[in-house]
């Protein structure tokens, strides 16, 4: 009898430093403003959790993977087109980025290619990727062999790190947690400042750079203030024959 109360008292003990740990770890979690709380299931084992879900996305334990994903492509993309900006703007400054996309402002030998084929083929590619990802988020590890070049795999420890080619400087052999994070963060970041470029442009019919250089050269009048209600995109645009209707973000219409 002795021996059961020592062994219940011991599991009691277990139980309660665990709670213990629990709690602390989750009063110790930094969260995205200062004394807020953190939902119960953003435990802290996502890189860059911080408890942001105001609207519950994450909530739903069947989307969690789908969410986490869709976050990691949106921050790679972002980070992609927010470089793309900036260094288009440099190398081409004559080229405004917001129709660079244009098939006369296309570099050789793409110049006035067809638009109808490209979004065709882009279509098919991204949906191919997307249809493999969708299946190695409900079997992890089924699409690790390419499906043409029989033979050739990735390594794929972490969904969505696939490794192998994928990783040439072999950042993801070190402390993986930490590069996630820092990945996510920079990929936040980016989506922030893409967003901001294209409100920006739209308002001011302008890259970033220049915008830069004209609120450094007179700040108190290039600022935000003196865009408020004004927009530099038409209502639509002909693209080979087809009018495409644009809208804009930012309040008022040219």
């Amino acid at each position: 009898m002795a021996l059961l109360q020592k062994s219940a008292l011991r599991t009691t003990s277990a139980s309660a430093r665990g709670a213990r740990t629990v709690a602390k770890a989750a009063a110790d979690k930094a969260v995205w403003i200062p004394g807020g709380a953190s939902p119960s299931y953003l435990d802290g084992s996502l890189a860059g959790d911080r408890g942001f879900d105001p609207m519950g996305l994450m909530s739903d334990s069947k989307n969690k993977n789908w969410m986490v994903q869709a976050e990691l492509m949106h921050c790679r993309w972002a980070m992609l087109g927010t470089a793309g900006v900036l260094v288009q703007e440099v190398v081409k400054p004559e080229v405004y980025f917001y129709e660079a996309g244009l098939p006369q402002n296309l570099p050789e030998p793409f110049t006035n290619i067809n638009m109808g084929g490209l979004l065709a083929f882009e279509f098919l590619m991204m949906h191919f990727v997307e249809v493999r990802r969708w299946q190695d988020m409900q079997v992890f590890g089924s699409v690790n062999e390419d499906p043409i070049f029989k033979g050739n795999k990735v390594p794929n420890t972490v969904m969505g790190y696939p490794g192998g080619v994928f990783d040439p400087l072999g950042f993801g052999k070190g402390d993986m947690k930490t590069m996630q994070t820092k990945e996510v963060k920079n990929g936040r970041l980016a989506m922030i400042a893409y967003m901001s470029f294209i409100i920006q442009a739209q308002a001011t019919g302008k890259g970033p750079i220049a915008c830069l250089n004209e609120h450094l050269a007179d700040p108190f009048v290039a600022n935000i203030t003196k865009n408020i209600g004004t927009c530099t995109v038409p209502s639509s645009m002909d693209v080979q024959g087809v009018a495409i209707p644009l809208s804009c973000l930012w309040p008022g219409h040219a």
